[in-house]
């Protein structure tokens, strides 16, 4: 057998800095250029050198690229599908530090003459030196390099098995990378003969709550939806503010009942989604006036666990129209009040609603040109374009106004979970005992990964109409797409082992050192091979 590349934890540390060397924000030529090096380096490899097909670049979107890294064992079908993402989030917090955030080894180092400007907790683990700090240390280029290391051992070793790497862009913004390689994911099944038992994401351990040490595994990934609205007035001058009514307040009564509202929250296993939050409230108007402002927009981030599109989108209607049954009556007691009579009442309507009267006033194709003309914007994202086109058909419908048009924003993340699976039930079993025998190290089975994860594009299950409600109340859907029905072909449970680390998306993001290049790495080796032993299978 040939020497291994990544066979030691050492070897693993020094591909890690490497690969965190590697910049790649999302949305930069950073995020772009990465999985080419990615794939440069698995060439190395003595397998991919005599199976190149077998490592592949493939288009995502806006000259991004997804890799797939397939080891094949001539005499198996069985497969386990290695998930991660490469992007990261920006540097910004690093301030005067922020040329070193890609430089983990230097960062470190550099952070023990700048203790005073950590956190207690951070300085602890600084101090430890069991920590190393850097962007994408956690979250999460440690899972990336695992994955990397377990392809390279399997196919030295020649593990009856079949291994295949995907890694992806853009999964800490839309998701865009993950939501292309559905498609490949059935492709490349078909095209090898692989029958998919597992799949299995590397993202970090994140911690439940400040200063939790704990180890855990998920069984699944908390879903993510954002419920939207367009609230559309009547304008007047403000010396006769009664003359129309503002979106501001109308906004209010809405953002009012959405905010930390418990109806919106769920429970399982003992779980529970985080309470729901207002994203972003704003006037849509780009200047300045003494006309009042009638056209707001506000973005709402829902978790979920069980519920899906059409269920969230009920919900929130039903929240609407007790809003604006509240902002009427507010309304006609202050007109009451000041001796004028009533002139407005605020309804609710979907977008799907608005979007079939529009087509009905306007013609298709005079809908469509608006529509391309909102596309072709390159300054907007996929969340302004959602308020602006509903926001270009109310200015065009305005007889419809006052009006709250409620419509999804991108992204959505369903909801997944597959604890009730034999197979991930002896996984975590399995994890667990090793864990504690080999390390000491107490494993905590979590059954919603709470960061958000790729994972949501897999093991898809929607008896109902969720997917068609969030189609049509989605303005953007078209050059927003999450490809449903192939998700729901890619059916096998999901699991999340990854590494231990701490304070993604901040300066002080770090990751345990031991449990990162040594602990989990045999972990996942062991649980594949215990799988291997058992022979499991998806459809036994």
């Amino acid at each position: 057998m040939e020497k291994l590349k990544w066979g030691t934890p050492e070897a693993l540390r020094s591909l890690l800095c490497e690969v965190v060397g590697w910049k790649s924000m999302t949305l930069t030529n950073g995020e772009r250029e990465f999985p080419a090096k990615i794939h440069k380096k698995l060439l190395d490899l003595t397998y991919f050198q005599e199976n190149p097909n077998h490592l592949q670049l493939h288009d995502a979107d806006l000259g991004r690229s997804f890799l797939t890294a397939l080891y094949k064992h001539p005499e198996a079908e069985d497969t386990i599908v290695f998930i991660s993402h490469f992007d990261t989030v920006n540097t910004e917090e690093y301030g005067d530090l922020e040329e070193f955030a890609y430089q983990p080894e230097r960062l470190t180092k550099i952070l023990l003459d700048r203790m005073e400007d950590l956190s207690e907790d951070a300085r602890q683990d600084l101090k430890s030196g069991h920590y190393l700090f850097g962007r994408g240390t956690m979250d999460m280029k440690m899972g990336l390099v695992m994955h990397m290391s377990l392809i390279e051992k399997a196919a030295a070793e020649e593990w009856p098995i079949n291994l295949l790497l995907l890694t992806v862009p853009d999964e800490e913004v839309n998701s865009s990378g993950m939501r292309a390689a559905v498609p490949k994911l059935l492709e490349l099944k078909q095209e090898h003969n692989l029958s998919y038992t597992l799949f299995l994401n590397g993202e970090p351990v994140f911690s439940q709550e400040p200063r939790d040490n704990n180890y855990y595994i998920y069984s699944g990934s908390i879903g993510k939806i954002m419920p939207s609205a367009l609230f559309y007035g009547k304008e007047t001058h403000v010396g006769e503010p009664l003359g129309g009514i503002t979106a501001p307040f109308i906004a209010s009564f809405l953002t009012q009942r959405i905010e930390w509202n418990d109806s919106l929250q769920e429970e399982v296993r003992g779980e529970r989604t985080p309470l729901p939050v207002t994203l972003q409230q704003k006037d849509l108007r780009l200047e300045y006036s003494v006309q009042t402002p009638y056209r707001t927009a506000a973005l709402y981030n829902v978790f979920l666990m069980k519920r899906n599109a059409a269920e969230i989108m009920s919900a929130f209607e039903n929240i609407a129209l007790e809003a604006a049954d509240d902002c009427n009556r507010s309304y006609k007691e202050v007109c009451i009040k000041q001796s004028v009579e009533p002139a407005w009442e605020v309804r609710v309507l979907r977008y799907e609603k608005l979007l079939k009267y529009a087509i009905k006033k306007l013609g298709e194709k005079s809908v469509e040109e608006i529509k391309a003309s909102i596309h072709s914007n390159p300054e907007w994202d996929d969340r302004e374009k959602s308020f602006r086109m509903a926001d270009t058909l109310m200015i065009q419908c305005q007889e419809l106004a006052p009006a709250i048009v409620l419509l999804f924003a991108p992204p959505y993340y369903p909801p997944v979970n597959s604890s009730d699976d034999d197979l991930v039930k002896q996984c975590v079993e399995f994890i667990k005992k090793q864990a504690f025998e080999k390390y000491g190290l107490s494993v905590k089975q979590v059954h919603y990964f709470n960061g958000i994860s790729d994972l949501s594009y897999v093991n898809y299950h929607d008896t109902g109409e969720g997917w068609t409600i969030f189609k049509a109340n989605t303005p953007v859907w078209g050059s927003y797409h999450i490809p449903f029905d192939a998700m729901a072909k890619l059916q096998a449970p999901v699991l999340n082992v990854g590494p231990f680390g701490k304070d993604a998306h901040k300066r002080t993001e770090r990751l345990h050192v031991q449990n990162a290049f040594a602990e989990v790495p045999a972990l996942v080796e062991g649980m594949i091979k215990m799988l291997i032993g058992n022979k499991i299978k998806l459809n036994s």
